[in-house]
């Protein structure tokens, strides 16, 4: 977890010409905590004059480990993320430059939850992940339509 100062001097050093698209933040800051850490940097980013692009990876944030023992995520925190990165940057007047998921379209339960209702009594029926759980087929398309409707949601004027 870096802290506002850190970041600022890791953007002076990595890009001292301020050249847009060269520096890409990527925030692994868990459901949770996104709220409240999330528009300081923003905001320090901003007052600072520096030029960023800002992506979200909602899935290393919000890894748990289930009571199998599985390495696993679960889909309602990936969702509660990324609604909150969007949201803080349509409120902060700065723009939601991507995300990052992890997906694969086998038919695997590695992520808990979705229209499947992944639970942790079938999470060890199609486990194949070697390093970081994986969103399925089904749990990929669930996620891009909630992308779509949070940007609907924020890119609405007077939102």
């Amino acid at each position: 977890k870096a802290q506002v100062e850190e970041v600022l001097a890791l953007i002076e050093k990595l890009n001292p010409q301020n050249q847009p698209g060269r520096l890409s933040l990527i925030m692994r800051l868990g459901a949770k905590k996104i709220s409240a850490l999330l528009p300081p940097l923003i905001e320090a980013v901003q007052r600072e004059g520096k030029v960023v692009t800002w992506i979200s990876d909602p899935m290393h944030g919000n890894t748990i480990s289930a009571c199998n023992g599985y390495k696993t995520r679960r889909m309602q925190d990936i969702w509660e993320e990324l609604y909150r990165f969007f949201q803080i940057h349509f409120q902060l007047g700065t723009v939601p430059g991507g995300i990052h998921i992890e997906l694969t379209s086998d038919d695997v339960t590695e992520v808990l939850g979705g229209a499947e209702k992944i639970d942790e009594d079938i999470l060890a029926t199609r486990y194949e992940a070697l390093v970081d759980p994986r969103l399925n087929r089904r749990q990929s398309l669930e996620t891009a339509f909630r992308v779509a409707e949070i940007f609907r949601e924020f890119a609405q004027p007077n939102n």
